[in-house]
């Protein structure tokens, strides 16, 4: 694993556990915060929401990971506090499903189900993989992704650490390779370690591909993400790809694939987002 590079000393920082805890309260709903720093242009990033969720949900569950999630994302997030109301729909004995809502005050912000159990007793089975991590330049040869005055990068990504491809790149300059596509290194800050929650971030982290693809569009707002966890990261630092194939009807999906860095792979996802209007 290569050594840590940490955060510069004046950069607004909040590690990702803090940000996202969430503690029982009265009447079996869960009591947590949306911090200020973890938005894009305003709106809390999809992938720290549904991580707010997700520890209620897991909770609940009594299990130590998520194993999948779906979420559908009904109202932008913003700062301040927030409610979890879990419901178990079936324990069995490998794996326990929960679905629940996220509130702000009387505004319903987000819905998801998901699976939870222990990752630790998946491992060891049959493997067979037909594809491989992305090839990508060491994390110090990428191009860092820092918050600055412009839209890009946004906010939240004080609170991680982003190195795109060199090769992705070119959307900063007005000037899209045209390939729906965007690969890069990601890691928490200060070493903190990964676990399955954290990789709900890491799927969401990423500009969208359409920046590369010479789309006419901003921002894809994020209607419904799915994401399957396979393993617990090995390592701090993770290689990351997502590609869109259609665009199509007001629509576009966007798959991602995380592995960690010894080339075991972790997460996949789905997100299904809108294509605002020119």
């Amino acid at each position: 694993m290569r050594p840590a590079e940490h955060r510069d000393n004046d950069s607004p920082f909040e590690r990702f556990a803090a940000a996202t805890a969430m503690s029982r309260s009265a009447g079996g709903e869960w009591a947590g915060r949306i911090h200020d720093g973890w938005d894009i242009v305003g709106n809390a990033n999809g992938g720290y929401l549904l991580s707010l969720l997700a520890r209620a949900l897991r909770d609940e569950s009594g299990r130590p990971d998520v194993v999948s999630m779906t979420a559908h994302y009904l109202s932008p997030g913003r700062p301040g506090p927030v409610l979890a109301r879990p419901r178990v729909l079936k324990s069995g004995k490998s794996f326990t499903t929960v679905t629940g809502e996220m509130y702000a005050g009387d505004r319903l912000l987000l819905h998801a189900t998901g699976a939870f159990g222990d990752l630790d007793e998946t491992s060891g089975s049959v493997e067979r993989v037909n594809a491989g991590p992305p090839e990508l330049p060491a994390p110090e040869h990428c191009v860092r992704a820092v918050p600055g005055e412009k839209p890009f990068p946004p906010p939240v990504m004080h609170n991680y650490e982003l190195r795109l491809h060199p090769d992705d790149v070119g959307f900063l300059r007005g000037e899209p390779h045209g390939e729906a596509l965007v690969r890069g290194w990601f890691r928490l800050l200060d070493d903190e370690p990964m676990d399955s929650i954290a990789l709900l971030l890491a799927i969401d982290a990423f500009p969208p591909t359409a920046f590369n693809a010479a789309l006419p569009v901003s921002w894809t707002p994020t209607v419904e993400l799915t994401t399957h966890v396979r393993a617990r990261p090995r390592t701090t630092w993770l290689r990351c790809e997502f590609t869109t194939r259609f665009v199509s009807n007001g629509f576009l999906e966007e798959d991602g694939v995380a592995w960690d860095d010894n080339g075991w792979m972790v997460a996949q996802s789905r997100q299904l987002a809108l294509v605002p209007r020119g």
